[in-house]
């Protein structure tokens, strides 16, 4: 007999004798018609067909599982009735039906007892409509809980992956899921189930299988391992030792260093990729690190990526931040020693320069390099590894040498070589073409440094409260008095006028690599509301150092042998802070320039933005040095990123690879995220969409990227990111303004949290709670 996907009771009862993974607690159903001729005649011999209760009453409506839509949860279900409740309750869940037809029905079912875990399964990912297998669920005996909303932990495995990559708690699952693919035609699915313990072992039962409505047919499952085992081996290949690297592998995440979910996000479009990798991660980033005294690894790619999802390789990264002047032996332990230490702790990822590496000397330095005694490094090794990161240092805040001064005087020459191209007569190839080699050598080179100048300003800051000589409150307020172009921005929002304010502002755009989000000066009702000024913000307090703390800062800064007096120091860290944020404003404008002369070159070559997006920054600069068809040329890149892109967004991949076979299969991991301020705030959610609801409310945005500036425009009361680290744009404008943010939540707290109406913030107790 064949099996068709009906309402929940009829699917159950077509199940029921047909599965051998799991099994179908017994039933009763009947239709809205039956009741209403005779309560009675329904419930009669209840006790005998399914037990004598608790019972749970669920919906069976015949809307609830068509092929056009779920309605999942719309409709009511009763759990633990006892039987002087039985009637109150179904009448309950036909009235939920709303106008109930004859032929809906509710189905009664025994409650499940010692429920050790439960949840819900996919056979293909929702939102990719790749044939993922993707199960939610929770520990303990609530049924409800995942599918109330309330969270849960998130395994995700490719339909076709090894065994060996599914938890052994989950192979159940993962096998009801096949077989019930099997029997029902490979339609995709839905299903809800529950695990209970029994005598033998543990026992499987499913609660409800129903169709999965996707957007788009879905992907066949060779086709996805295909793809997978490419990833798969290109992964394999670079866990092994490399002749020029430190280390005996690596991992691979989207979060270390020049972290690309926030930057360009996890799933950037080929014109977005191709502009990080050109302005940063092909070569510059390694530029810059042996500039500042680091090792030498030019030429060395540090983001490879994986059919369009970018990663950075972390064991390069690692390399990076050794001084160059350190033993090779030495050298290779420390970078085995901080990528077990990642491993050990994944929830780090975006915290690496903070927690795990030690990139430069601070104040509580040989107290954190003690770890390193646990894991077996001498205390020769010890006071070696502090002598290379002190000379490393010194170089750097030197406060008359130190290198962030040369890097910052670049940034003059940038707007000065941007003024004078565009007061030339350059066609608009040539421009892009100058605009990108000039935001390289004049733009994101020394904005690197100064972002390096930044890490060490805010690690010698925090050190100042490890070692005691500040509080919490003073780290607060010293970062609160840094006066940054953000803060200028919002300032300027209130006294200068439309016009002033876009010349110079109005490069900025959401999404600083994304030709699609549209600059400030291109959509200025988007973003700002001109029909009134904002408040003009309180400027920031000056911070001043008690006789005190002036005192322990020379002392302390003699006895590390440190070269800065403590003027010197707190010059440099308010340089760092503000040199870093300014760069980033002047790089983005050659770069947001050349995103609005590829919108118009394509438009007179007949390509809307939508389709510049699937372009390779690379066919601009071969049509600056070629004599070819521009629009051939423009096409065939674009029909190639189009192909590519649909690729890449058939695939999932966890945020840190750990391990080949993590590509099959991975559990979606809570970050620990980054919270700024020691305050707390309870507001309503919104998205950075809604302008009118921005007053007063809790904004969640994707990435930490300063494009969202233009939010702090608005009288927000606190602020989310999906992605961002300790040091991320974001994090500096929240502390600056005093602005209760997390920051960094990942994938599944912010998909969690930005659901929520209404969440309480608890910054100085790192804690999040959602209300309703």
């Amino acid at each position: 007999m064949s099996i068709t996907l009906g309402t929940k009771a009829g699917t159950l009862r077509q199940l029921q004798g047909r599965l051998r993974t799991a099994r179908i607690p017994p039933l009763v159903s009947f239709t809205q018609a039956d009741w209403q001729a005779g309560r009675g005649a329904c419930l009669a011999g209840l006790g005998d067909a399914i037990g004598s209760g608790p019972w749970i009453v669920r919906s069976s409506c015949g809307r609830e599982d068509s092929a056009e839509a779920s309605y999942a949860g719309a409709f009511l279900s009763v759990p633990d009735v006892q039987a002087d409740g039985l009637e109150a309750a179904v009448e309950k869940v036909f009235q939920s039906y709303g106008e109930a037809l004859p032929s809906d029905e509710v189905l009664i079912q025994p409650m499940l007892q010692k429920v050790v875990r439960s949840g819900v399964a996919f056979s293909h990912d929702p939102n990719t409509c790749a044939p993922y297998r993707i199960v939610n669920w929770s520990e303990g005996g609530d049924t409800a809980a995942v599918t109330g909303g309330l969270g849960g932990r998130i395994w995700q495995q490719a339909a076709q992956a090894p065994r060996t990559a599914t938890p052994p708690s989950l192979e159940g699952v993962i096998a009801l899921l096949g077989e019930l693919s099997s029997l029902l035609g490979e339609a995709p699915l839905d299903v809800e189930f529950a695990v209970t313990a029994g005598a033998g072992g543990d026992i499987l039962w499913l609660l409800q299988a129903r169709r999965l409505v996707l957007p788009q047919p879905p992907e066949a499952a060779p086709v996805q391992t295909g793809r997978l085992q490419l990833i798969h081996d290109k992964v394999t290949r670079g866990m092994r030792p490399h002749p020029f690297l430190m280390g005996r592998r690596t991992v691979y995440g989207v979060m270390p260093d020049w972290n690309p979910a926030e930057i360009v996000g996890i799933r950037p479009k080929p014109l977005a990729l191709s502009l990080y990798r050109e302005l940063v991660t092909d070569s510059i980033w390694a530029y810059q690190r042996h500039n500042y005294g680091y090792r030498n690894l030019r030429s060395f790619p540090l983001m490879p990526h994986f059919f369009g999802l970018p990663y950075i390789d972390v064991r390069l990264s690692f390399n990076s931040f050794i001084p160059a002047d350190l033993d090779e032996g030495l050298a290779g332990r420390l970078v085995d020693h901080y990528i077990d230490r990642l491993l050990a702790e994944p929830t780090l990822h975006d915290k690496v320069e903070f927690e795990i590496v030690f990139s430069c000397y601070t104040l509580d330095l040989p107290d954190r390099l003690e770890r390193l005694a646990a894991a077996g490094f001498s205390a020769h090794e010890r006071e070696t590894i502090a002598q290379s990161l002190r000379k490393l240092t010194n170089r750097i805040v030197h406060p008359k040498a130190g290198l962030w001064r040369d890097d910052a005087a670049k940034l003059d020459t940038l707007k000065t070589r941007r003024d004078t191209l565009f007061a030339s007569n350059a066609d608009p190839l040539e421009r892009i073409y100058w605009l990108l080699e000039d935001a390289k050598r004049y733009g994101t080179l020394p904005f690197a440094g100064l972002a390096r100048a930044g890490f060490v300003a805010i690690q010698l800051l925090k050190s100042l409260v490890a070692v005691g000589v500040f509080s919490q409150a003073d780290y607060d307020a010293f970062v609160g008095s840094v006066s940054t172009v953000s803060g200028q921005l919002a300032r300027d929002r209130a006294t200068l006028d439309r016009s002033t304010f876009l010349s110079r502002y109005g490069h900025l755009r959401p999404g600083t690599y994304d030709i699609l989000s549209p600059r400030y000066d291109e959509a200025p009702e988007l973003y700002f509301d001109w029909s009134q000024k904002p408040d003009l913000p309180e400027h920031a307090h000056p911070f001043s150092l008690t006789l005190p703390q002036m005192r322990d800062i020379v002392k302390l800064l003699t006895e590390h042998g440190l070269q800065p007096d403590p003027v010197g120091l707190f010059d440099f860290m308010q340089a760092g802070i503000e040199l870093r944020e300014l760069a980033k404003f002047h790089f983005t404008r050659n770069l947001s320039d050349t995103l609005a002369l590829i919108a118009e070159l394509g438009a007179q070559w007949g390509f809307e933005r939508d389709e510049l997006a699937y372009a390779d920054i690379t066919v601009f600069k071969e049509l600056h040095v070629a004599a070819a068809s521009p629009r051939e040329a423009l096409l065939r890149s674009i029909e190639r990123g189009k192909a590519q892109y649909a690729e890449t967004q058939r695939i999932s991949l966890p945020p840190l690879i750990a391990q080949p076979d993590d590509v099959w299969g991975f559990e979606w991991p809570e970050t620990e995220p980054n919270f700024i301020t020691q305050k707390r705030i309870t507001a309503p959610v919104t998205s950075c969409d809604a302008r009118e609801k921005l007053a007063g409310a809790i904004v969640c945005i994707p990435n930490a990227d300063p494009g969202f500036d233009w939010l702090f425009a608005y009288p927000i009361a606190g602020l989310i990111t999906a992605w961002g680290g300790a040091n991320s744009h974001m994090a500096i404008r929240a502390g600056e303004l005093g602005l209760p943010a997390v920051i960094g939540a990942g994938e599944v707290l912010y998909r969690r949290w930005s659901g929520a109406r209404h969440l309480h913030l608890d910054c100085g107790g790192r804690r999040v709670e959602v209300l309703d």
